[in-house]
């Protein structure tokens, strides 16, 4: 399995760490490959070059059944390539499972030669997994020749926070949970506009921001008055952001695309409403009314809206804290993931 550096900030190392002493593990001998680490170019290329090599021993020592690789769009497509190729070489099939949202960038918008390229070497995996129906759709349409399938991305459940005593704490304490990129993309800087209407009525709301990225640019976006309602804590893992979790009432998440929020799947585990935009592959995950509220792109009034009616209402907080539970576990188990990966695993070697 290609996968990034456990540590790496991101969605897909969030996907791959669950595999590490899960069932997937005791059902296949599976051999991890690193092949990407947060850092600077030299950092990231020098960890690439070390996993072909590794790759290449895995090849000759071992000769493996099956490769499955976690790749993305823009850069990280071409970094994954080699190994597509040298799997081909080797005749061992890839499954290759792709996280990515940014396909006009990545393909619609590009030239002739570069769309080449992409169907070719997608047309050399046995299979390719997508997060969403709707992103199966649009490489389906791209890798005509390559079977393609819908893996939705997992949670983990914590039915513990459905009791009285966490729900009249978090709801008491007004806090709003943002985990993600910081930047224009996961539409942060718009914010402030937010923060300012839903301050007025709920002067103690925190906004908990944490992520890595542009902190000043959002900061100097804040009005000075509203800064004492912003925590800028940077990227956590752990117990960190077990807390941040624990302690939120309301996940929001202002994307202007994504393939498969990890991070509000994250948050629905902890039974967190949550306040999103109807693009991409949030949809699937989000339900427009029932565990949540989903707007447009940008508009920053509805935004509000949404977050100030849970905020206000303790019974129609309850109701989509409930619905986030029943959505991870009918829907969104890690078991139900690793199912679904194994299937394929099968048929792919078959």
């Amino acid at each position: 399995m290609i996968v990034p550096q456990r540590d790496v900030q991101g969605g897909i190392a969030s996907v791959t760490s669950g595999y590490y002493g899960s069932r997937l593990e005791t059902d296949f001998d599976v051999i991890y490959v690193e092949s990407y680490r947060d850092g600077s170019k030299w950092q990231k290329l020098l960890k690439a070059l070390a996993a072909y090599r590794q790759f290449r021993k895995v090849l000759r020592k071992v000769k493996p059944d099956l490769i499955h690789i976690h790749s993305s769009f823009g850069p990280s497509f071409y970094r994954k390539m080699p190994f597509i190729l040298m799997a081909e070489r080797a005749g061992i099939p890839v499954v290759n499972h792709i996280h990515g949202s940014a396909m006009d960038e990545f393909y619609n918008n590009a030239g002739t030669r570069k769309q080449k390229l992409v169907q070719k070497i997608y047309g050399k995996c046995a299979c390719i997994i997508t997060l969403t129906p709707h992103w199966q759709k649009i490489i389906q349409n791209i890798a005509k020749d390559t079977k393609v399938v819908t893996v939705p991305n997992y949670s983990i459940l914590h039915e513990e926070t459905a009791q009285p005593a966490a729900r009249d704490k978090r709801f008491a304490k007004k806090q709003i949970l943002f985990l993600g990129k910081i930047d224009e993309a996961k539409g942060v800087y718009e914010i402030p506009a937010v923060m300012d209407r839903v301050c007025r009525e709920f002067p103690e709301a925190v906004f908990y921001l944490a992520g890595s990225g542009d902190l000043e640019g959002v900061r100097e976006r804040t009005p000075e008055d509203l800064r004492k309602n912003l925590v800028l804590p940077g990227w956590i893992v752990g117990e960190e952001k077990t807390q941040a979790l624990w302690d939120s009432a309301v996940f929001f998440l202002p994307s202007h695309m994504e393939a498969m929020p990890v991070s509000a799947l994250d948050a629905m585990g902890y039974g967190l409403p949550v306040v999103s935009t109807n693009v991409g592959g949030i949809p699937d995950v989000v339900s427009d009314g029932g565990n949540g509220t989903l707007t447009a792109v940008g508009d920053t009034e509805k935004m509000a809206e949404a977050l100030l009616a849970l905020l206000r209402d303790r019974a129609l907080w309850e109701k989509m804290s409930d619905e986030s539970l029943a959505i991870v576990r009918e829907r969104f188990s890690l078991d139900a993931h690793i199912a679904q990966l194994e299937k394929i695993y099968e048929e792919a070697m078959s």
